[in-house]
C-alpha cells in the first residue's frame, strides 16, 4: 500500500543485497548501529569502529546489517562509502530513535541509529541479533527529571538478543536493571553474575541468569522467544576495564552547568570523559563494541547449529 508520496514499505525500507540473500536463505545476521559512528566518537574514529565491528561479525560467520536513515531510506546494511557518509556527517547527523525514523526519512535527512531505533528496524526486516556498546536505560535523576530511554520498549517488544557491555555507565544502572525485569527482559550474564558496568567489568547488579558459552545464549534466546517473550540482554564485561565513576559525576554535573539536555548528554559526557581520562575510555570503548559485535555473531551462528 502506498502512500501520499508514493512510497511504500519495501522502498522506505531498503535492504541491502546480502543481507537481503542472508536473511532468505537463513544465515546469521547482526545488527549494528550507526549512532556510535556519527555521536560516540571523535571525527574519523567512528567509521573505523564501525568497519572493525562488521569484520568482527564476519570473522564469526555472521552477515552484519548496519543500519540508519539515508537518503530517504532506513537502510539495512550500508556500504563502506555510505558508512563514510555517517562519520563525515558526525555530529550534525540526527540521532535516530523509534520515533525519529519516518522523520528522518521523509525530510531526507541523515539518521544515526540508536539501539532503540536500530531494534525497530530488526522488528521490520526480521533480524534476531543486534551488537553495541551498552544500551540506554534510566537516566540519574529520574526523580527530579523523569528520563528513560526509548531503548527500553524496543527491547521489551523486539524478539532479539543485543549484546553490549550493561547499559551505559553514565545512567542510573541499578534502575536499568529493574526496569529491564518489570519489563520482562532477560539480562543474561556472559560468563559472569554481575551486570558489566560499560567501562567497568564489575560492581553493577545481578544478572537474571549466567551463561558460559555464546551455544547456550543461543539455546535461551531461542526458548525465550518460542514462549512469547520478546527481547533479551547479554552482557559481555569488557576485556581491559576501567574505573571511571568519579568522572562521570564531574561529566554529568558539567552537563548541568552547560545547559546539555535530552540526547546531547551521552555525547558530551563521553567527550568529557575522552579527555579527562587521556583517551583510555576511548580505546575501552572502541574494545568493547568490536568485541560485543563478534560475540553477537557467535550467538547467531550458533543458534543456526
Amino acid at each position: 500500500m502506498s502512500g501520499p508520496d508514493g512510497r511504500n514499505v519495501t522502498e522506505l525500507l531498503r535492504i541491502g543485497p546480502e543481507v537481503q540473500q542472508a536473511l532468505h536463505e537463513g544465515h546469521p545476521v547482526v545488527a549494528l548501529e550507526t549512532t556510535l559512528i556519527s555521536h560516540g566518537f571523535p571525527p574519523g574514529v567512528g567509521v573505523e569502529v564501525g568497519l572493525a565491528a562488521e569484520s568482527a561479525v564476519r570473522s564469526a560467520g555472521a552477515v552484519p546489517a548496519t543500519i540508519g536513515v539515508l537518503d530517504g531510506a532506513v537502510a539495512v546494511g550500508l556500504a563502506a562509502d555510505e558508512l563514510e557518509r555517517f562519520g563525515e556527517a558526525g555530529a550534525g547527523a540526527r540521532k535516530a530513535g523509534p520515533r525519529d525514523l519516518a522523520a528522518c526519512a521523509m525530510q531526507g535527512a541523515i539518521g544515526a541509529t540508536t539501539v532503540g531505533g536500530t531494534l525497530a528496524v530488526c522488528r521490520l526486516a526480521g533480524i534476531r541479533f543486534l551488537g553495541t556498546g551498552g544500551i540506554g536505560g534510566v537516566h540519574r535523576g529520574f526523580a527530579e527529571r523523569p528520563d528513560v530511554s526509548a531503548d527500553m520498549t524496543e527491547l521489551a517488544r523486539t524478539p532479539a538478543l543485543v549484546v553490549g557491555s550493561g547499559a551505559k555507565s553514565l545512567l542510573d544502572v541499578p534502575a536499568t536493571a529493574e526496569a529491564l525485569e518489570t519489563l520482562g527482559v532477560p539480562v543474561l550474564g556472559y560468563r559472569t553474575d554481575e551486570l558489566p558496568l560499560f567501562y567497568a567489568a564489575a560492581g553493577g547488579p545481578p544478572v537474571s541468569a549466567r551463561v558460559e558459552s555464546p551455544e547456550e545464549a543461543a539455546r535461551i534466546a531461542h526458548a525465550h522467544w518460542q514462549l512469547g517473550g520478546a527481547g533479551l540482554l547479554l552482557g559481555n564485561p569488557p576485556e581491559h576495564g576501567v574505573d571511571v565513576e568519579p568522572l562521570i559525576e564531574e561529566g554529568l554535573a558539567a552537563a548541568t552547568t552547560q545547559g546539555v539536555t535530552g540526547q546531547a548528554v551521552t555525547p558530551f559526557v563521553l567527550a568529557f570523559l575522552h579527555e579527562r581520562s587521556g583517551g583510555r575510555t576511548l580505546e575501552v570503548n572502541r574494545e568493547l563494541i568490536v568485541a560485543n559485535a563478534g560475540l553477537a555473531a557467535e550467538v547467531a551462528a550458533a543458534t543456526r547449529s
